[in-house]
């Protein structure tokens, strides 16, 4: 099995010791994203909708690097701080994806890194 590092310059650097994305063949396994400014690597100050967005940005970034679209995400794994904000996310994901929608889990936990109220990871297959 060989494993290669994807790596966008339009996405923000790991804060520890793991790679933004990995690609075993045609497979792209993207690590959690959180609402960071690529440029800055400070969270992104807004409302919880304008974090949203940028979490999606982020792994729509990572996708294009790998060659794909968010249109290849099969799975994403949504973490939120605060469960309520379930219905923030449906609609945000209604503007970045369409049917069928990817696979999808959301759970609920106490924290997130840099005090975040989202982090969201995927799996995506660029095999047509």
């Amino acid at each position: 099995m060989a494993k290669e590092e994807i790596y966008s310059r339009k996405a923000p650097q790991a804060i520890g010791i793991y790679s933004q994305a990995i690609r075993v063949g045609q497979t792209i396994f993207i690590s959690g994203q959180i609402p960071l400014d690529f440029a800055t690597m400070k969270v992104v100050k807004g409302s919880l909708l304008e974090q949203i967005h940028i979490v999606f940005q982020n792994l729509a970034s990572i996708m294009q690097e790998s060659g794909g679209n968010l249109d290849h995400v099969v799975k994403l794994t949504v973490f939120l701080t605060d469960l309520d904000n379930f219905n923030l996310v449906n609609e945000v994901m209604a503007e970045h994806f369409k049917p069928p929608y990817p696979a999808r889990a959301v759970v609920g936990v106490v924290a997130l890194p840099k005090g975040v109220p989202i982090e969201i990871d995927a799996v995506a297959c660029l095999a047509e």
